[in-house]
């Protein structure tokens, strides 16, 4: 065990390093790594694969907790219509092409809405780091998309349950997919309610004890509690790992939560990127290269067009819209972890997998050039749309830019809605009844213990 940690920790740090020096992310880095290490390239494996598997499954339990971590309801309030009306025009019209192109490769039902599932969604790790290396951190849409992309994840979560349950009956049965929503949502509502009214509390109130250390591994025994209370509702682990990562960022210590989960992700993270790189066959993607193109071309043009109109649709301006959209032309994280999940429930064309990965690889590749050419496109379609078209960007651009100066301008109301609405959940009786009776029961044994 201790010599395949050795190899993966090796093997990974110099193809890494090698990326950072070509000006590549470095998950492509990872993925090469896995494939350094995997038994397609020199005939055998140099780790155990069941090791590195089970370490990759913590690591997508970690990644989907520090994910949990980042939703914050405040940013998802304060731009809701671009991020519900962007991130379900985007998830409808990929899932619609994906299906499409299922149908086209003659797959049955099952694995072509898994592969939907899997060209759905952009990476929120590749997303926010490409934005950030080409310095447009600061820009005017990079809110709107980070809250696009708290919403895809959260879909993400759901679509994984959904996909399980017709993986299971090999069919699409929509009462009781009906049910199941309904089922999930009532059980989400429950998580949330109880997290949200007692774990804050508690943690406000046990803060002065809690040092990195203890934070630490209270915070990883909440998570992996969760996970076995969704294992045991019959939910998926990733989605007990989320919702515990929710539930902690309505706490005072959730940035320092993620500061410290920060060096254990990525350490975990990266062992979950090698392991879908040792899955990658390379005569395979060679045998299969025209396919590659085929869906890293759909995967670019959809999200474009999808992107850029669910934006528009949300209320951005069409600048925004554009730049927002071709930040998200590649797939990442979930669409591994959905094709992981139809793997190990046996329903998954096993020629999709390392598809998928390869055109991952080749979007992840082209998002910086791609993002490069955002400003440009813009200017080009401007300049040749219809003097009606133009009129419109012109009237949107006012608007926002209005909306910006009005909400610059200094007002007596300082919460916000988010912040308002956390104040009267944790002000409403039960809250009061639960925090009195647990200071109540803290004062008696604290005078036992003096008496």
């Amino acid at each position: 065990m201790v010599q395949d940690l050795y190899i993966l920790m090796i093997t990974a740090a110099v193809v890494s390093i090698l990326f950072k020096l070509l000006k590549q992310p470095v998950v492509l880095g990872y993925i090469v790594a896995g494939v350094l290490v995997g038994p397609y390239l020199f005939g055998e494996t140099l780790v155990n694969a069941d090791n590195v598997k089970s370490w990759g499954d913590i690591g997508v339990l970690f990644v989907l907790f520090c994910i949990g971590l980042e939703f914050r309801l405040k940013n998802l309030i304060s731009s809701g219509k671009v991020a519900a009306i962007g991130a379900l025009t985007i998830i409808g019209g990929m899932m619609l092409f994906g299906y499409l192109v299922g149908w086209d490769a003659n797959l049955d039902m099952v694995n072509s809405l898994f592969l939907a599932g899997m060209l759905c969604m952009s990476s929120t790790t590749i997303v926010m780091k490409a934005i950030d290396e080409a310095g447009m951190s600061k820009e005017r849409f990079v809110k709107g998309a980070t809250s696009i992309l708290i919403v895809e994840d959260v879909v993400a979560v759901v679509l994984m349950v959904l996909l399980s349950s017709i993986a299971i009956r090999h069919q699409f049965e929509g009462a009781e997919l009906a049910g199941k929503v309904v089922n999930l949502a009532i059980t989400l509502t429950a998580w949330f309610v109880c997290g949200i009214l007692i774990i804050p509390t508690l943690i406000r109130l046990v803060k002065k004890h809690l040092n990195d250390e203890t934070l630490i591994i209270l915070a990883l025994g909440l998570c992996l509690g969760m996970v076995l209370t969704a294992e045991e509702a019959g939910f998926s682990s990733a989605l007990g790992a989320f919702v515990m990562g929710s539930i902690l960022a309505e706490t005072v210590e959730s940035h320092r939560i993620e500061k410290l989960m920060t060096p254990l992700k990525n350490v975990f993270a990266a062992i979950f990127f090698i392991s879908v790189g040792m899955m990658i066959d390379p005569a395979s993607l060679a045998e299969y290269w025209v396919s590659i193109v085929y869906v890293s071309l759909v995967i670019i043009v959809g999200m474009i067009l999808f992107g850029t109109l669910g934006c528009w649709w949300g209320g951005q301006t069409m600048r925004d819209s554009m730049l927002t959209s071709f930040s998200f032309v590649q797939i990442g994280e979930f669409s591994f972890i959905i094709a992981g999940l139809g793997t190990s429930l046996g329903v998954l064309d096993p020629i999709i997998y390392p598809i998928i990965v390869a055109s991952s690889v080749v979007t992840t590749f082209l998002t910086p050039y791609i993002m490069k050419a955002a400003v440009p496109c813009y200017t080009f379609f401007y300049n040749h749309a219809p003097a009606g078209m133009r009129a419109k960007i012109d009237q949107r651009e006012q608007k926002v830019a209005e909306a910006e100066a009005k909400a610059a301008q200094p007002s007596g109301d300082k919460g916000s809605l988010a912040n308002k609405a956390r104040h009267v959940v944790r002000h409403t009786i039960i809250t009061k009844h639960l925090v009195n009776l647990f200071i109540k029961n803290m004062s008696a044994h604290d005078d036992e213990k003096q008496g």
